[in-house]
């Protein structure tokens, strides 16, 4: 069987048993502060599972797509190295929410494997949870009985908690579970050692092909279990194992759903797979990656420096560097693979094919970055190399610290062949390198990593950034059971509720609360619209409670407040800020005119990539690969304006088949998660139709004016454009008008204000470049003083003086006049600049051969005279301080250091 054919299988066979197949959710997780990327199957289902959404079918299956290198489930540094492991797979799954449990569930797995993929019973075990005491828990014998009806005995093995019992994370939904482990080795093996005895032992050919998870419990944050209101069943089988198996692969990389792409690499590289190991290593990191990659982009997370930008850069920035060391791919490459993977997957998940020149446009400019990035990093690792060398020269460093008074300058780790360990995080957090690429630099260099330091600084890092976002979260203090919250918000400004449930939280050493109501108007932060504000007011006692935020957390609206109400289980009335709402929808409304516009102007191409609606402005991030020029943004506010005064009335459709709304021509947005019925948002049928989730004006009318207030890249292939309505474009446009009042009034109110504009300029430009001349004039006419003063100093021309220039750049003019005009030169010059002291070292090439000198290292030891630092090459380096009152003790150090020579 091909790997789409074992695919539709699955998905035949339970959609046969009374499943729903639901399309899979985005990589990228929104609405769940506990993750970045979907990590497992039944993320998309955790509402479900908590009780805090109803299913709309209670058998569900489906294949998705999970990420897994970040938090606990992290498995980047194996991908590649072994066979099994991904950084993205595919997730086959069946699902009852409350309907079928352990018999269905464990009878169905075996029917589908032996029956349908027909694996060979003789190589099957399974296990069971064999209980835990610290939890209260007994062996699932409800499971062993099912299990021996159709398997022998001494195939169902006993599993601890680590493997047979499944927790969503510290607290959450979990259960036992049961694994279906499969036999893949040669017979002769098999015979020689039975396979029981290899389950769980991370052998890579015994391994877990389907893992069956029984719901039962909520795990609180006190460590206890509570039954959950329903049992539900929780499955996920890895379909790359699930592959291998079937075609009798010893590796996942050895099925079609790696090879095409590997042989692809392979003849681009020129290199046989299976011919080395470490170009085979690249190759599978490359297969592997560029799917991770590549699905993340399309599902709406574009490489960045924080979060899971960060996580899916660092992916991107691994398979570079693989291809770049291992298959001497100098030029960018990964790309390449897009369009093949986007082939692969068409009709699986067609978010790829969709945006194919897009996702290769992004990965190409990434690998531009970084490959420049990796020839900066290696060039500072080899400066890091030689600048050590100088010190080990035995001479210069005795002198050296000796006419500098420093025994101690110099570290004497270094000295031992070791590579500082903040050097080497500064590469890998500075420069994207992972840790073994410096490791594999030094060891070419016979050098090694001082790890220790390397570890303790990584581990500062990730403390920092996990006090910067650390909520320690109490549990969900339950005040009554309901099965919906009501939503209000789009009809109603206020509404009675009650307080469903509530926790306390605390982030960033402040504690507030979250509130969970039974129906509210308060809008939950979502779609790049930011949460109501308002106030829960008691009908009893009249207290208020103000509401700073509202967020959605699991398909709930969450409330947070900085108090509670002394009255938990009163009846109150929730009330946003009406003002501050009627500011956000007319930014709302302005962005969903705006992506209208951009595609009349610019292109059917252009689809949103990001937003943020706010009170004061909105925020509209767009596909589109070149600068939006002045006349293409007037042009689109002119659109925009039009559509505002023609007072388009919404047109808002609730409910409406995600289908039907479709094949309607809405525009949907990639790396959204859509249910079976969606709202369509439309002003004017033949202009724009959007789904969307947030709130709107009446009538286009009421956003009153629109302006762009600027215009950006964001990244590559990715526009910005700033905007803002309302009051606050009025009040923008008054101050631009007063700005040019004021210069005409400086101006003397010239008819044509930037002819007078463009005259000022030329004539301030013409100034300055008499300046510049006259400042260079001045420098050069002490070359000739500073050379008379040249001292010989046992056939060095050692020049050391105390200058007075106006800048920087005219001391480089002299320093490098100098450098041309004087053989076998050592010059130090010291200048004070805007109160700062600076000093300027030049070695002529003739020195560095013959001594082994070294301006960086040089400088950065007379730099201690005036508290400061600085670097540069051997042969001319700069460094600047706090205490110009040093300078001249600085140039007498040198002046001794050459003497001592």
């Amino acid at each position: 069987m091909t790997s789409r054919e074992i695919r539709e299988a699955f998905l035949a066979f339970f959609k046969n048993k009374g499943h729903h197949i639901v399309p899979s959710a985005p990589v990228v997780v929104k609405n769940d502060p506990t993750l970045m990327f979907t990590n497992a199957g039944m993320n998309q289902f955790k509402d479900i599972f908590l009780g805090d959404a109803r299913a709309n079918f209670s058998r569900i299956t489906d294949t998705q797509r999970c990420l897994r290198v970040s938090g606990k489930h992290n498995d980047l540094e194996e991908v590649g190295i072994d066979t099994y492991h991904h950084t993205l797979f595919e997730m086959l799954g069946n699902w009852s929410f409350g309907d079928y449990f352990k018999k269905e569930a464990i009878a169905w797995s075996w029917e589908l494997l032996t029956e349908v993929y027909k694996l060979d019973k003789d190589r099957l075990y399974v296990t069971i949870f064999e209980g835990d005491k610290a939890d209260g828990l007994s062996q699932d014998d409800e499971a062993y009985t099912y299990w021996k009806e159709i398997i022998a005995e001494d195939r169902i093995l006993l599993g601890n908690k680590k493997d047979n019992f499944w927790e969503m994370g510290d607290t959450g939904p979990c259960g036992p579970c049961s694994e279906i482990h499969v036999d893949c080795r040669a017979d002769a093996e098999r015979n020689a050692v039975d396979g029981k005895t290899l389950v769980n032992a991370d052998h890579p050919q015994v391994i877990e092909i389907w893992n069956l998870v029984f719901m039962q419990f909520n795990r609180q944050k006190d460590g206890s279990l509570h039954p959950l209101p329903a049992k539900h069943v929780d499955t996920g089988m890895g379909f790359e194992r699930l592959v291998r198996v079937i075609q009798g692969k010893s590796s996942n990389y050895d099925t079609d759903v790696f090879q095409p792409i590997i042989g692809y690499i392979a003849r681009k590289a020129g290199i046989t797979y299976g011919s080395n190991e470490k170009t085979d290593i690249a190759m599978r990191v490359l297969a592997d990656h560029i799917r991770a990659i590549s699905f993340t982009i399309a599902d709406g997370q574009l490489p960045s420096n924080n979060k899971a930008g960060y996580v899916i850069r660092r992916i991107l920035r691994r398979a570079v560097r693989y291809a770049y060391t291992f298959l001497h791919f100098k030029e960018p490459f990964l790309h390449e693979l897009v369009p093949l993977l986007a082939k692969q997957f068409e009709g699986v998940f067609d978010e790829l094919i969709a945006q194919q020149e897009f996702v290769q446009k992004v990965v190409l400019e990434e690998e531009q970055s970084f490959l420049r990035t990796l020839v900066t990093g290696v060039q500072r690792f080899e400066n890091y190399i030689l600048e050590d060398g100088a010190l080990r020269n035995s001479a210069l460093r005795g002198e050296l610290n000796k006419s500098l008074g420093d025994a101690n300058s110099c570290d004497d780790k270094r000295h031992a062949k070791v590579i500082d360990g903040d050097f080497a995080f500064e590469l890998y957090d500075t420069y994207g390198f992972p840790i073994d690429l410096t490791e594999l630099l030094a060891r070419e260099k016979g050098w090694r990593i001082d790890m220790a330091r390397f570890q303790q600084a990584l581990d500062e890092q990730r403390n920092r950034s996990r006090a910067a976002t650390a909520i320690d979260t109490d549990d969900w203090v339950v005040l009554q059971e309901s099965e919906s919250v009501d939503f209000v918000g789009y009809d109603q400004m206020e509404c009675e509720t009650e307080i469903l449930k509530y926790r306390k939280v605390a982030a960033k050493g402040k504690e507030q609360y979250q509130l969970v109501l039974t129906a509210t108007p308060f809008y939950a932060e979502g779609g790049g619209q930011v949460g109501d504000t308002g106030m829960l007011v008691s009908r009893e006692t009249g207290e208020k409670i103000v509401i700073t935020d509202t967020k959605k957390e699991n398909g709930l609206a969450v409330h947070y407040a900085q108090s509670l109400p002394t009255d938990l289980r009163g009846t109150f009335v929730a009330a946003i800020n009406a003002e501050r709402r009627r500011d956000i929808e007319g930014n709302h409304s302005a962005t969903h005119l705006l992506h209208a516009a951009l595609k009349q102007v610019l292109g059917n191409h252009v689809n949103q990539k990001g937003s943020l609606v706010n009170t004061d402005y909105l925020r509209f991030d767009f596909s589109h690969f070149a600068k939006v020029n002045d006349d293409e943004l007037l042009q689109i506010e002119r659109i925009v304006n039009d559509k505002i005064r023609e007072n388009i009335p919404l047109k808002e459709e609730r409910d409406v088949p995600f289908q039907q709304a479709i094949d309607a021509g809405v525009t949907a947005l990639f790396g959204e998660k859509y249910g079976d019925h969606v709202r369509v948002i439309t002003f004017d049928d033949r202009f724009s139709k959007e789904l969307c989730g947030g709130t709107h004006v009446q009538a286009t009318g009421q956003i009153g004016f629109f302006k762009i207030v600027a215009e950006s890249a964001v990244a590559a292939g990715v526009r910005r454009i700033e905007a803002i309505t309302g009051s606050a474009a009025e009040r923008f446009i008054e101050e631009q008008v007063k700005t040019v009042s004021r210069f005409r009034e400086l101006l003397n109110n010239p008819k044509d204000l930037a002819s007078a504009l463009n005259r000022l300029l030329d004539e301030n430009n013409s100034l300055r470049k008499e300046v510049e001349r006259t400042v260079t004039d001045k420098a050069l006419q002490l070359k000739d003083k500073l050379t008379a003063k040249a001292l010989d100093i046992d056939g060095v021309s050692f020049i050391a003086d105390q200058i007075d220039l106006p800048n920087a750049e005219a001391v480089k003019t002299l320093a490098y006049a100098l450098k041309g005009g004087v053989e076998n030169l050592f010059l130090v010059l010291g200048a004070e600049i805007n109160g700062k002291p600076l000093l300027t070292v030049v070695v002529s090439d003739s020195l560095i051969k013959q001594k082994d000198w070294n301006a960086g290292t040089i400088v950065r030891e007379l730099a201690k005279e005036i508290q400061g630092g600085g670097g540069g090459q051997p042969f001319y380096a700069t460094a600047g301080g706090k205490d110009a009152s040093g300078l001249p003790r600085a140039l007498a150090n040198a002046k001794e250091f050459v003497m001592s020579q």
